[in-house]
């Protein structure tokens, strides 16, 4: 089977690169944005050899996995463009319940994960560069469709580990879907309000204690909302803070110590 584009993306335009072997979706991207590639255009590959995440960390992805990036021409400043993050794990709960997970299996992790129960099934990573048009956003996902990678900072599990029967090519089409109907939402930022309320319905420890790791720093409280440029609301002993960016640990990944 390869790699195609659902009905919804086809209708808004969207169009389609795949590749059996790639090192990252989020680099072939940037490198097609000086040659004036604006968007509307997903690159797909179901063996990404040199990913990586937040951070520069390494993300494994053997074949079989799902990993891929859209291009979009964005109207919003790079504040609004980070709330892209949202939109993509909005797309992608729904692309996997559609491919036939239960609901409330899936939550969103803040800031750009997907999690089964306690372990990261999917990841997002944003990188946006200025064009002569504006704003150009590269948005990059990645799904455990085979096999997670172990030793990592977080647990991690995969949709076959979960007895969820599916390839990477049937969820990417449910994802491509999925992501035109949020990124109209979206908006260009105007309508992030709808994507936070849709977002926060779906988050994982919404209201539980949680520990955010700045580096060195931990933060410890309570995961009270996110704010109107999305970024975190930890409530402590001594009052409330915001986090703009930062790695969260809830229940026994907190209690362990992870780093």
């Amino acid at each position: 089977m390869s790699f195609a584009l659902g009905p919804r993306a086809r209708s808004a335009q969207y169009r389609l690169v795949s590749f059996d072997t790639l090192n990252s979706t989020n680099a072939e991207a940037l490198t097609r944005l000086p040659t004036g590639e604006c968007g509307q255009l997903w690159l797909a590959t179901v063996h990404q050899t040199a990913g990586h995440g937040r951070r520069q960390r390494t993300w494994i992805s053997p074949s079989g996995n799902l990993a891929c990036s859209v291009i979009e021409t964005l109207t919003a400043d790079h504040t609004k463009a980070a709330t892209l993050g949202f939109v993509a794990g909005l797309a992608l709960e729904a692309a996997l319940r559609q491919v036939g997970g239960d609901a409330g299996l899936f939550r969103l992790k803040w800031p750009n994960d997907v999690l089964a129960g306690n372990a990261k099934l999917a990841g997002v990573l944003i990188e946006a560069k200025t064009i002569p048009d504006g704003l150009a956003a590269v948005v990059g996902m990645g799904v455990n469709v085979v096999a997670a990678p172990e030793d990592t900072p977080y647990p991690a599990t995969s949709l076959k580990t979960l007895g969820i029967v599916t390839d990477a090519e049937t969820l990417f089409s449910a994802l491509a879907d999925a992501w035109a109907e949020w990124f109209a939402v979206w908006d260009h930022g105007l309508g992030f309000e709808t994507i936070r309320t849709h977002w926060l319905a779906r988050a994982a420890g919404l209201g539980a204690p949680i520990e955010v790791r700045l580096g060195e720093r931990v933060i410890g409280g309570v995961f009270e909302t996110i704010d109107e440029a999305g970024r975190l609301v930890v409530s402590y002993g001594g009052g409330v803070t915001t986090v703009t960016a930062g790695d969260v640990y809830f229940g026994a990944a907190m209690s362990a110590g992870a780093a």
